[in-house]
C-alpha cells in the first residue's frame, strides 16, 4: 500500500473514531431533504487493530455507495445514512457496538461487519433484537445455514474460497497440502472451509495443520512441525500480519512450495508487510479487480473513486458494492417497510446482477457457481492472474 493511501485512511479512522456519526460520503449531503425516509445502516468496523487497514478501506467504499444512492434518489425521498462505530477487531466491543446501533441509535439494520468473530457477534445482537445483519465480512459459513435467516451475504461463503484453492492445488499435483492459521474464529473458520474442501474433492487429507495464537512467540515451532511434513502447498488462512511473518520465516527455512492465502489477508496490507517478498503467492479474490476494467461496477467504483480523496482496492470495491446491493434492497421494499417485509425482500434476491457482479442473497442456499479468482502478486506488486 502506498503512504499517501494508508494517510488517507488514517484520516478518515481519525475522524469515525467512537463518535458513531456518520461520515458523509463525496457526494452525500450532510442533511437528508425535508420528509426524506432516512434508513440507518450501523455498521461496526475495525478502524484500528489488526484488521484495521481492511475495515478503514472497506467502510470508505461504503461510503462512496450511500452517497451515490442518496443522489440518485432524493426524488423518492429515500435515503440512506451510514452510522459506523471502530471496534478494533474485537468481538466484545462489535457486541457492544451492535446493541447501542440497534438500541441507542435505532439503526433500521446492521451492515457490513468485518471479521469473523465481529460477525458472529452482530448476529447474535441482531437476532436478539428481531433484526438483520447484511454483508458481514469474512464470516464463518455456520452463519449461512438455513438457521440463521436474519444475515445475508454478499460475499461468497469461505467453502467456495477453500474449494476454489484447494482445486487449484489439486490440478497442478499438489497432493501434500499443510495449512498455517491464526488460532482465532477466523482461522478456525478456515480450517474447517479447508477440511470440507478436502472431503469433498476427494484429496488426501492435510498433512500438517498449526494453529498460532496472534503475537506470540509460537510460530517458529509450529512451521518446524509443519516443513517436517513436506507440504507442496501451505494455505494460509490468517491476517497480513501472521501471513507475512509465515512466508518469511518458510522462506528463510528453505521452503519452495507454494503459498494459498483467503482473500482475508488483504491484498494491500500484505503488500505492506512483504514488500517485494510477495512475489509468487496466491491469493482467492472474492469481487472483481479493481483495475480498470470493462465490468460495469468496476467503472461505476472507480469513477467514484477518482471524485474522492481514496484510491481503488479489493475491500473498497467490496463495502461499494455491499452498500449498492443494500440500498437495492431497501428501495424495492419501499419507505414503508418493516424488518419483516425488508426480510423477505433480500431472500427473494437469488440472482441480483449488480453490475455484471452477480449477488444471492438466500440464507441457507449453497452458491458453487460464484466467481472466484485466484491471482498471484509480482514482486513490484503487479496483480497477476
Amino acid at each position: 500500500m502506498n503512504s499517501s493511501r494508508r494517510q488517507v485512511l488514517k484520516t478518515s479512522g481519525a475522524l469515525l473514531l467512537g463518535s458513531g456519526l456518520s461520515l458523509p460520503a463525496l457526494s452525500q449531503t450532510a442533511k437528508a431533504p425535508a420528509g426524506a425516509r432516512v434508513v440507518l445502516l450501523g455498521q461496526s468496523v475495525p478502524l484500528t487493530g489488526a484488521a484495521g487497514e481492511i475495515g478503514l478501506a472497506f467502510a470508505a467504499g461504503s461510503r462512496l455507495a450511500v452517497g451515490e444512492f442518496n443522489e440518485r434518489n432524493a426524488a423518492s425521498g429515500l435515503q440512506l445514512k451510514l452510522l459506523q462505530l471502530d471496534d478494533g477487531y474485537d468481538a466484545t466491543r462489535a457486541a457492544a457496538n451492535a446493541r447501542t446501533l440497534l438500541g441507542t441509535d435505532k439503526a433500521d439494520m446492521l451492515f457490513g461487519f468485518v471479521g469473523t468473530a465481529s460477525s458472529d457477534a452482530g448476529a447474535s445482537v441482531a437476532a436478539q433484537q428481531g433484526n438483520l445483519l447484511f454483508a458481514p465480512f469474512a464470516a464463518a459459513d455456520s452463519l449461512r445455514e438455513a438457521s440463521h435467516p436474519n444475515v445475508f451475504h454478499v460475499r461468497p461463503g469461505m467453502i467456495d474460497e477453500a474449494l476454489k484453492i484447494v482445486r487449484q492445488c489439486a490440478t497442478v499435483g499438489q497432493t501434500r497440502i499443510a495449512l498455517v492459521g491464526d488460532d482465532d474464529a477466523m482461522g478456525r473458520a478456515g480450517l474447517a472451509a479447508v477440511q470440507q474442501a478436502v472431503t469433498e474433492l476427494k484429496v488426501p487429507p492435510l498433512v500438517a495443520t498449526a494453529m498460532v495464537p496472534m503475537g506470540g512467540d509460537k510460530l517458529d515451532a509450529a512451521l518446524k512441525t509443519v516443513l517436517q511434513q513436506t507440504p507442496q502447498a501451505i494455505v494460509l488462512v490468517s491476517l497480513s500480519g501472521t501471513t507475512a511473518n509465515a512466508i518469511r520465516k518458510l522462506r528463510k527455512s528453505g521452503y519452495t512450495g507454494s503459498f494459498m492465502a483467503f482473500s482475508i489477508v488483504g491484498i494491500d496490507p500484505l503488500y505492506a508487510e512483504l514488500g517485494k517478498d510477495i512475489g509468487g503467492i496466491v491469493i482467492s479474490q472474492v469481487v472483481p479487480s479493481p483495475r480498470p476494467s470493462a465490468i460495469p461496477i468496476v467503472k461505476e467504483y472507480r469513477a467514484a473513486v477518482d471524485n474522492s480523496d481514496q484510491t481503488p482496492s479489493y475491500e473498497g470495491l467490496e463495502g461499494f458494492i455491499a452498500a449498492k446491493v443494500v440500498g437495492e434492497a431497501v428501495r424495492r421494499a419501499g419507505r414503508s417497510f418493516t424488518t419483516a417485509s425488508l426480510q423477505r425482500v433480500m431472500t427473494a434476491m437469488t440472482d441480483y446482477d449488480v453490475g455484471g457482479f452477480r449477488i444471492n442473497l438466500r440464507p441457507g442456499l449453497r452458491d458453487p457457481s460464484r466467481n472466484i479468482d485466484l491471482i498471484s502478486i509480482s514482486a513490484d506488486g503487479r496483480v497477476l492472474r
